[in-house]
């Protein structure tokens, strides 16, 4: 997935939104204001293509014991933030897509039930 494909499924995601709320590098996009995904754009222009995503610990522990291309989450919380490498091929579009609706489903699940009806 390129960078313009990745941008563009985050940004389908129901209510999402993107900024440069830390700097002029990273793009972060945000579910109802709440953080869901990050990619640096200097290091990905760089060749190191990455993102960062939200994860359920438990599958966090199992998704990184399993690809070497999963880290625990750069400059983010490591029990729940993940840093998925995407240099390689080892992670396919498709379980891309799926790590990256995990991570914004964690996000609306950690919402007030006022802001999850919102995005019904």
């Amino acid at each position: 997935m390129n960078i313009e494909q990745l941008q563009n499924y985050c940004i389908s995601k129901k209510a999402t939104t993107e900024e440069f709320p830390f700097d002029a590098d990273t793009l972060v996009f945000k579910v109802l204001g709440k953080v869901f995904a990050l990619i640096g754009l200097e290091k990905w222009e760089a060749g190191q293509k990455a993102i960062n995503l939200k994860c359920d610990p438990d599958y966090a522990e199992e998704l990184r014991s399993e690809y070497a291309a999963i880290k625990p989450g750069y400059h983010m919380n490591k029990k729940h933030w993940n840093t998925v490498d995407l240099t390689g091929s080892e992670i396919s579009p498709k379980f891309l897509s799926q790590l990256i609706d995990h991570s914004y489903d964690m996000v609306v699940k950690g919402m007030t039930k006022k802001m999850r009806d919102s995005l019904l």
